[in-house]
């Protein structure tokens, strides 16, 4: 393997055995491996203060919080659990305290296998002044009310400390929408706003030109006054939140069809580069739209805002040495670090584990450095599925299976 300019070869783990499909991109360049810890597979993960808190994505397991101010042992702090059927897998905090989803693992516990009083979609909020023993505030309900909805509750969503942008079910209401959410009491969560794509409002009479929940929001990033927002099969929308009791939309793109992957993440640049503004766009590997050319994998977009209503693609990055052929599920990209440090972005790409993308010539992204963890216990695959840095430019790499990598960047 040839080694980056300035970037010191550390390693090369050799898993041809374990997975032939990947052994070609296994090793790591441009990192050290400071610690793992052995959690359950996570959803998503954020590290305040020396404290990392992951959403996990099967049950018992909700929320773990985990001391990490020592990065080469990783010690358990505390840990919420989650009834049968469900999942708390994405967390946020600020300020004090923490959100955690509340959803539906599947359609059993949708249909009562949870009971009433066990668990009610929405969001689980609590008081994380003192990590080792998060106090739990209160919960925020999507709904009281029994049907197709019921229980699904919030998936994944952003927090600032005093509102939350989030991604809820909601009676009337075909698939989710974006909402937001005032939490200045946050025992009292209050709703500023709510949008919705044309077509999801259905007890409003609206009908959907697309089949199902394909057009739901996957979820809002704030940047100022814009929600950069996910809409899975329905691409990605800009809405101005200047008024937040009346969202706006500024712009609409929707590439699937012809590309069968639903859109993940739209993450905003919080600075030029050659004096324009870029969002890079993440498409999910999961469930394809049928009726769509058989591509490899999903990979990453590079979007040009500077018109906001007008975002246009100028590039896109996938993994160098795929071939033509229609991989596996869960083999492309996934997850960009939200926090923003500069032009490198640390994106999860599933099998591919951690993939850093050089972004500084917008129509040229390239690849600088990567990480791939050994195969995790219970998998045969690695399952790289979300990505954080810390304060000390630490970065967080959690396993969909199993596991959590801390690592630091070399050279």
């Amino acid at each position: 393997m040839s080694t980056a300019k300035g970037v010191r070869e550390v390693a090369y783990v050799d898993i041809q055995q374990a997975h032939p499909a990947w052994h070609k991109h296994a090793g790591k360049r441009g990192f050290e491996k400071l610690g793992w810890h052995d959690c359950a597979g996570g959803g998503q993960i954020v590290v305040q203060n020396g404290v990392a808190y992951v959403g996990n994505m099967r049950n018992p397991y909700g929320t773990m919080v985990i001391d990490v101010k020592d990065p080469k042992h990783p010690k358990h702090l505390a840990e919420i659990a989650m009834p049968v059927g469900t999942h708390s897998h994405k967390v946020r905090v600020a300020n004090g305290i923490m959100l955690t989803n509340r959803e539906v693992l599947n359609q059993r516990a949708a249909r009562g296998e949870v009971a009433p009083e066990e668990f009610q979609g929405g969001l689980g909020i609590f008081d994380v002044s003192n990590p080792a023993k998060p106090r739990h505030i209160t919960n925020w309900r999507t709904t009281d009310k029994p049907g197709p909805n019921y229980a699904r509750g919030v998936h994944r969503f952003d927090f600032d400390g005093r509102y939350a942008y989030i991604s809820p079910t909601c009676d009337g209401y075909l698939g989710n929408i974006v909402m937001i959410l005032d939490l200045k009491d946050p025992a009292r969560p209050e709703e500023v706003g709510r949008w919705w794509m044309p077509g999801q409002w259905t007890a409003g009479g609206e009908k959907p030109t697309w089949s199902g929940a394909a057009h739901k929001c996957h979820h809002p990033l704030r940047y100022g006054n814009r929600l950069h927002t996910s809409y899975w099969y329905g691409g990605f929308v800009i809405l101005d939140i200047e008024d937040m009791a009346k969202p706006r939309m500024l712009s609409h793109v929707d590439w699937s069809p012809p590309f069968p992957w639903p859109t993940h993440t739209c993450l905003r640049i919080p600075f030029k580069i050659d004096n324009r503004d870029f969002m890079v766009v993440t498409d999910e590997d999961v469930t394809r739209l049928d009726g769509c050319p058989p591509y490899p994998s999903s990979f990453m977009w590079v979007v040009d805002i500077t018109d906001e209503t007008h975002p246009f693609p100028v590039s896109t990055y996938q993994i160098e040495g795929i071939g033509p052929e229609q991989q596996p599920g869960m083999t492309g990209c996934h997850q960009p670090c939200e926090i923003v440090m500069g032009t490198e972005i640390p994106v999860a790409w599933f099998a591919h584990g951690l993939r850093i993308v050089d972004i500084a010539r917008p129509h040229a992204p390239k690849e600088v450095a990567f990480y791939m963890p050994d195969v995790p216990p219970g998998s045969d695959r690695v399952q790289s599925n979300d990505v954080t840095v810390d304060d000390r430019g630490l970065i967080y790499l959690l396993d969909r299976v199993r596991g959590l990598h801390i690592l630091e960047r070399v050279g």
